[in-house]
């Protein structure tokens, strides 16, 4: 899907990492909840609390999992992150990113 329509989205940005990770939270009519941001080139760890999806809209990186090896996404891709986990992310070029959180 390339627009969303009829959503809330927050006015304020969550800023993470000195500014090279950034994200705005969107809020759908069923409840649903996204965020769209972008990532700068650096390493960066991660916590979940839900299983989250995250398409890589543009750029590249490389993903550490619980208990899996490095693996590396370029865009368009998408992986899975289970929730209650801690995993990371080595981001090689500037990744423009959607996030969902999904509710079980």
């Amino acid at each position: 899907m390339a627009v969303f329509e009829n959503v809330k989205i927050a006015k304020k940005a969550n800023i993470l990492y000195e500014g090279h990770v950034t994200s705005r939270a969107i809020e759908f009519e069923d409840g649903t909840k996204k965020t769209l941001g972008v990532m700068l080139p650096g390493e960066y760890e991660f916590t979940t609390i839900h299983e989250e999806i995250l398409d890589i809209q543009s750029g590249e990186l490389e993903v550490l999992l619980p208990a899996q090896d490095w693996k590396k996404i370029v865009s368009p891709q998408s992986f899975s992150v289970p929730a209650n986990s801690r995993f990371k992310l080595k981001v090689v070029s500037l990744v423009d990113y959607c996030c969902s959180f999904i509710k079980h």
